[in-house]
């Protein structure tokens, strides 16, 4: 039997939306179930992510550790979230009506220096009762930060260098293709979802290889 061209990821326990139905549906409960978003996303030309910006972010990253970013990706999240501001996508039936009948383009892929992508927004974030983030912090080869902060926040962007960040309170962004942080201790947080341990060097960068969002 040929593999289905467009599948669907559901990523929460309602219905598949009207204009999704009749396409292959997966429910996915958890999205760190390696196994189950692997057999979901092989053999298919489109995957529809119907969910959150974390299992958005956990789908990008099991086709970028599988090698498979020449599947397209199309996102149905119920409602706007920050990943659909960088994309540049809308929510509800509109976006399941896009992902579905839509065209793929190339869109910078942003991930850590654990493999993992982020789609939204990342954080670096003071560690444990601490009030400050301490260190320094550069963007390409702009210093962002040396000393102590409240935090940083780091975003894809739609094009090329691939990402932005800036720090709390601050309207200053700097953009480039990576952004590194050396400290005593942060937590890293990526598209809402924590890193189970403190970090002393994180890094976020753009992926030499770009993935392909439907819209």
């Amino acid at each position: 039997m040929n593999a289905p061209a467009i599948a669907v990821l559901m990523f929460d326990d309602r219905r598949v939306p009207k204009p999704l139905r009749g396409l292959p549906a997966v429910r996915i409960d958890d999205p760190g179930d390696v196994e189950v978003v692997q057999a979901a996303i092989t053999g298919v030309r489109r995957v529809v992510v119907v969910g959150a910006d974390a299992d958005l972010a956990a789908v990008l990253t099991r086709l970028l550790r599988a090698s498979q970013l020449d599947v397209e990706v199309g996102y149905a999240p119920r409602r706007r979230t920050a990943a659909t501001r960088v994309c540049r996508v809308p929510a509800g039936r509109r976006a399941a009506r896009r992902a579905r009948r839509g065209s793929a383009q190339r869109m910078p892929l942003i991930r850590d220096e654990t493999g993992t992508v982020i789609v939204g927004t990342a954080h670096w974030r003071p560690p444990g009762d601490e009030q400050l983030l301490r260190g320094e912090a550069v963007v390409d080869d702009a210093v962002l930060f040396d000393g102590a902060v409240d935090e940083v926040r780091i975003e894809p962007t739609e094009t090329l260098p691939g990402l932005r960040a800036r720090v709390s309170g601050s309207r200053r962004w700097l953009t480039g293709r990576a952004a590194q942080l050396g400290t005593t201790g942060a937590a890293v947080v990526r598209d809402g979802v924590p890193a189970p341990r403190t970090m002393r060097r994180s890094t976020f960068y753009r992926n030499t290889e770009g993935w392909l969002l439907v819209r």
